[in-house]
């Protein structure tokens, strides 16, 4: 070989090897998943803008404590055809405009603002949960895609061994051709069944991406092993959580505040107002045949005003306030109601599929077991095709069903953990987002 040929060949070599190592995907564990969620999960960044916005409002300024200035400027021009003369004339003037008194309207607008940005990071809150609970299911989701696809594998190759067998056998003289055709038949059926496994674990993936707000097309290792945590609950305890980190229920609570500052807010229009205004005007003006005038002026004026009767309008309007914080109350007692129901059934769900899955492992056990000593059989001749291929079956499902029982146990212990708070909790940058 050419000294030339040998160079291509070395610079062609480190070119694939270098793409080959590009192509790896990333290693991506369940933690960092959370991190990415938090920074570029779509819902969150618009619920993390809409808290943003909620603190910028929520200022004296807006709730109306600071005066008001402007300027005001306007030119007055007219032409007297009688008198054969021009009148040009310049008004300016700046003004303060302040309401001192307004029976404590600006400062029940403020709290009430602050509510409304409690509120609003309270709902970013529970937009946190809901997505790192779909992030969590949707990371499991495709390990247990994954774990499907090995026991696919397993019973595509079972099926493989069982076709080059009987295809063996039969050149050799011992089978008919009807049993290579059953054979091959479950074979490609296996083969299928695989491919469309495949095809799901890529879509699990592509599902996991949008949450993480990242390109579908990105691939990743997903390290973290498919196992469920079986820790036990104490029902008191998970109760107690409950009541007390709750975000949706906090909510409520904040939504409870802001019904009462309603009422102060139409309280304040009972009470007198006092406004002052103050400022500067000039007045230029220009007459032909006669000159020009200036005239400088300054301002303050006091403005007390109440409405004593207004038809019982605000009355009625406070009256309305008050059932509304009444319809509040109601609201937290059904909230509080809803999601003790759904704690309880929560934690049965949890208690019975820790159950469910010592059964299935169980079952898994006796399938594997029951498998080996078929496949002797199956060879010795001992049982028939139509027998393996059921053994074969009581194999696949029971090794799905126990994988399907590990996601069911995740997805009861997530729940329970975004039901008492416990996200928030275990990842306070989110609640900070």
């Amino acid at each position: 070989m050419s000294r030339t040929k040998l160079i291509f060949y070395l610079v062609f070599s480190l070119l694939l090897l270098s793409l080959s190592i590009e192509a790896q995907p990333e290693n991506l564990t369940l933690s960092a998943a959370i991190e990415k969620t938090l920074e570029y999960n779509y819902g969150i960044r618009i619920s993390r803008s809409d808290a943003e916005i909620a603190g910028i409002n929520n200022n004296w300024g807006t709730a109306g404590r600071y005066p008001g200035i402007g300027f005001d400027a306007n030119t007055n021009n007219a032409y007297n055809f009688n008198d054969d003369k021009s009148t040009n004339r310049l008004y300016a003037g700046i003004g303060l405009n302040w309401t001192i008194f307004d029976g404590f309207r600006v400062n029940f607008t403020k709290e009430k603002l602050e509510d409304l940005e409690e509120l609003s990071r309270g709902r970013l809150g529970v937009v946190v949960e809901n997505t790192i609970e779909d992030v969590l299911m949707a990371y499991y989701n495709v390990l247990l895609q994954q774990e499907n696809l090995k026991v696919l594998e397993t019973v595509k190759n079972l099926s493989k061994d069982r076709y080059d067998y009987e295809t063996v056998r039969h050149s050799l003289g011992g089978t008919v051709t009807y049993n290579v055709l059953q054979a091959k038949n479950v074979y490609l059926n296996d083969k299928a069944l695989f491919m469309t496994q495949e095809v799901q674990v890529r879509s699990s993936i592509r599902n996991l991406n949008f949450l993480l707000g990242v390109a579908p097309a990105v691939m990743w290792n997903f390290p973290d092993p498919f196992e469920p945590d079986t820790r036990g609950y104490v029902l008191a305890d998970l109760s107690a959580k409950m009541m007390a980190n709750n975000q949706t229920l906090r909510n409520q609570y904040t939504n409870l505040q802001l019904r009462k500052k309603e009422i102060d807010l139409e309280k304040s229009a009972l009470y007198p107002s006092l406004n002052l205004s103050t400022g500067l005007d000039e007045n230029i003006g220009s007459v032909q045949f006669i000159g020009s005038t200036d005239a400088l002026s300054a301002y303050g004026n006091l403005r007390l005003s109440w409405d004593i009767y207004s038809g019982g309008t605000r009355k009625r309007a406070i009256q309305m306030a008050r059932i509304s914080e009444e319809i509040a109350h109601v609201e937290i007692d059904q909230m509080e109601h809803a999601l003790m129901n759904e704690l309880l059934n929560l934690y049965d769900f949890y208690s019975i599929r820790i159950a469910l899955l010592e059964v299935a492992d169980e079952s898994l056990e006796a399938a594997e077991l029951n498998m080996s000593i078929a496949d002797e059989k199956f060879r010795t001749g001992a049982i028939s095709s139509f027998e393996y291929r059921d053994i074969q079956l009581i194999y696949l499902n029971s090794a799905l069903r126990r994988l399907q029982a590990i996601y069911n146990l995740i997805g009861s212990r997530t729940s329970l953990t975004r039901l008492t708070g416990g996200f928030l909790m275990e990842n306070p940058q989110a609640d900070s987002q």
